[in-house]
């Protein structure tokens, strides 16, 4: 796997034409809808637990960030990946509410899985990301946590907004 991750190190490249308003890449290859797929998912904390592994993504993260104003997602992304980011928000939902809005996203891609599967899943990923020993899954102390059960995307992106807005006028 490291030797992978190596020879095609990962790279997002902005691009306001495509839906997310960038497109990532491994080596040359765009990784475009693969990036959802549900085994992907599934397999990313197997993969994240190889520390070395580990390292060279994180690198690639902050070479990222390097690149200009930046919102990332992740599990370690305030503690680890950019632990001195100026604002750092802990989004969060339940693990129901989490397995309802992940079938609803595989449906619109026309996969259908077993909800029980897929709360067993999640759940199982929270607990090996939360006990890995590189990177694990916990709020930076700095975080603001956003717990966005029962709240709509709008809603969610309202609440940050006012967050990033009260940052800036620090």
């Amino acid at each position: 796997m490291l030797q992978l991750a190596q020879a095609q190190p990962v790279r997002a490249v902005l691009d306001v034409a495509s839906p997310m308003g960038f497109r990532v890449f491994a080596g040359e290859r765009e990784l475009g809808e693969d990036l959802y797929r549900n085994d992907v998912s599934r397999n990313a904390s197997l993969v994240a637990a190889h520390p070395r592994i580990r390292t060279l993504m994180v690198e690639r993260q902050r070479e990222i960030a390097c690149q200009g104003p930046v919102v990332m997602a992740g599990r370690d992304i305030g503690t680890v990946v950019l632990p001195d980011a100026p604002i750092k928000i802990f989004l969060t939902a339940s693990v129901p509410e989490r397995v309802e809005r992940r079938l609803l996203e595989l449906a619109a891609r026309g996969v259908t899985v077993d909800p029980r599967t897929l709360r067993a899943e999640i759940e199982e990923r929270d607990r090996l990301d939360a006990g890995r020993p590189t990177g694990p899954l916990r709020p930076a102390s700095d975080a603001l946590e956003i717990d966005s059960s029962g709240l709509t995307v709008e809603q969610v992106v309202e609440r940050i907004g006012a967050i990033v807005a009260a940052g800036a006028s620090r």
